[in-house]
């Protein structure tokens, strides 16, 4: 998370991040890229966190989808059959896991 903060501040920089504890970790700055202080590192990681936490719907909606060929297939016999199986599957999976 270390590395996605630092390229959220700074989307160009060019940086190698070792360790995963921003406390203890190397940070190596490459190619005149301006070093960022690690409070402001520290404060951009609890953005990223809270961005992926609020998220978690998509990931959870991603996995229960089903697959782009189910998806066509029931598409398909919804019109042939004038049924809705496709978007009460949809429907479903979006009332499991509401944003």
């Amino acid at each position: 998370m270390i590395i996605e903060a630092i390229l959220k501040i700074n989307p160009n920089a060019q940086v190698i991040v070792r360790g995963d504890d921003i406390n203890t970790c190397e940070i190596e700055w490459h190619n005149g890229t301006t070093p960022i202080p690690v409070a402001d590192i520290e404060a951009k990681m609890v953005e990223v966190q809270a961005e992926y936490d609020a998220n978690q719907y998509q990931r959870d909606r991603a996995t229960a989808y089903p697959s782009i060929q189910d998806q066509l297939d029931m598409q398909y016999w919804d019109n042939v059959n004038g049924t809705t199986n496709w978007e009460d599957a949809i429907a479903k999976v979006k009332a499991d896991n509401p944003k």
